[in-house]
């Protein structure tokens, strides 16, 4: 197994007893010197506003962020550039599509619901939950296993008069892939008007992703939980959808005419990105890509693989230690969720974080989720390429000191 800590800087100022032992991934990535080197290029060279100035430094930043663009649309293989838009993150992304597809759909049946699953991010429940209410329709949720899967029988069943479908691609709880495909394939069969989203924030990371496979309608990410900069995301969305959509956002840079009368706006993407963007994030995304691409998505999964095999044979040993999730490692990415009889979530989370191991602890912004397993909170351990099985090994033992000061 390979260790990539040498290309992520924060990792290289720690004495060696105490070095950072960094498990909190799925909350949000360290970053590689080729993104901060990408990102101090803009902002040393040739920092200046896009799509404004006819001035050369004006024109390389335009480029560049247009170059990126195109880069994301190959990366996870959509149809045309114009298909993807940059936003601040997964949940700006998600109410867009909220506001705007939403906004389309103000015309509901009376039997017309909006779905989403149990086990999403609060950002790709709380939109639609709300969206339900204030089209006054019934907002249903999809229930998982005993085993941390989708219920996909009891999803078929209540999708027939779905408007859309919010499902995450992977479970930033549960670690689950969830067959998005497949899914995707029935769905359409039963219901061949239904609208898709896909939250892939999870995903995208950590394997290789193609949207027109999938057969998705929108499908989010974010770049900081990639190896990007925060404050950088993607909304894909199909071309039919987003030239029907109208902007979320109202100002600069996203109009074809103003006039006293009416104003006329520009085509997608640019219709849905007002106001100057997050230019030097824009910059390190593409740099993102380019690390991750030059390792090798396969390589990627197949490392966290390694890392969460390594992780369960241990944790397992653990008396009183519960885990959630699927016990299957193919069906899982690189997060585990765990909770040690006696021991609150928050103090296993503080005594490791005394030994300068990162991890989260809380309901991970899924508290219905949380609610159906039966607890308030989960400690939870989230892998990604610069990790290695020695971290584990010191995470297995805080594990242990913890029990000896719980005495449990």
């Amino acid at each position: 197994m390979k260790n990539y800590k040498n290309d992520f800087p924060i990792f290289n100022q720690n004495s060696k007893d105490k070095q950072l032992v960094y498990l909190d991934s799925a909350a949000t990535s360290q970053k590689p010197r080729a993104v901060l080197d990408a990102m101090d290029e803009y902002y040393k060279n040739y920092n200046s506003n896009v799509r404004r100035g006819l001035y050369p430094i004006a024109e390389i930043a335009t480029q560049k962020v247009e170059e990126v663009r195109n880069q994301v649309a190959r990366f996870i293989n959509a149809r045309d550039a114009s298909e993807i838009i940059f936003v601040r993150n997964s949940t700006e992304a998600i109410n867009l599509v909220m506001n705007t597809w939403g906004d389309m759909s103000i015309d509901m049946a009376m039997d017309d619901v909006i779905v989403a699953t149990i086990m999403e991010h609060h950002s790709n429940f709380v939109p639609w939950q709300f969206l339900a209410q204030y089209k006054e329709t019934a907002f249903v949720v999809i229930d998982i296993t005993g085993e941390g899967y989708i219920d996909v029988d009891g999803m078929y069943k209540k999708i027939k008069n779905a408007k859309i479908l919010a499902i995450t691609h992977v479970s930033n709880v549960l670690g689950t892939i969830n067959p998005i495909k497949e899914i995707i394939k029935k769905i359409r069969i039963v219901n061949p008007n239904i609208t898709i989203l896909i939250d892939g924030a999870q995903a995208v990371p950590h394997m290789k992703v193609d949207v027109q496979d999938l057969d998705c309608d929108f499908y989010v990410f974010s770049g900081h939980k990639m190896i990007a900069a925060t404050g950088i995301g993607v909304l894909y969305g199909k071309k039919k959808l987003l030239e029907e959509m109208p902007p979320f956002l109202f100002g600069g840079e996203m109009i074809r005419e103003v006039t006293v009368e009416q104003t006329t706006f520009a085509n997608a993407p640019f219709k849905f990105e007002a106001g100057t963007p997050d230019i030097a994030g824009i910059i390190s995304l593409g740099a993102a890509i380019d690390y991750l691409e030059d390792i090798g998505m396969e390589i990627v999964k197949n490392h966290e693989k390694e890392l969460l095999e390594h992780a369960f044979s241990q944790m397992e040993k653990i008396n009183g230690l519960t885990l959630y999730g699927p016990k299957d490692i193919k069906d899982r990415s690189g997060v585990i969720s765990f909770n040690i009889k006696g021991v609150h979530a928050h103090d296993i989370a503080q005594v490791l974080g005394d030994m300068n191991i990162c991890i989260r602890a809380g309901h991970h912004c899924a508290m219905p989720l949380h609610k159906h397993l039966g607890i308030v909170a989960s400690a939870r351990i989230s892998v990604y390429i610069y990790n290695t099985k020695e971290d584990i090994d010191l995470f297995i033992s805080g594990l242990k000191k913890v029990k000896e000061i719980f005495k449990v």
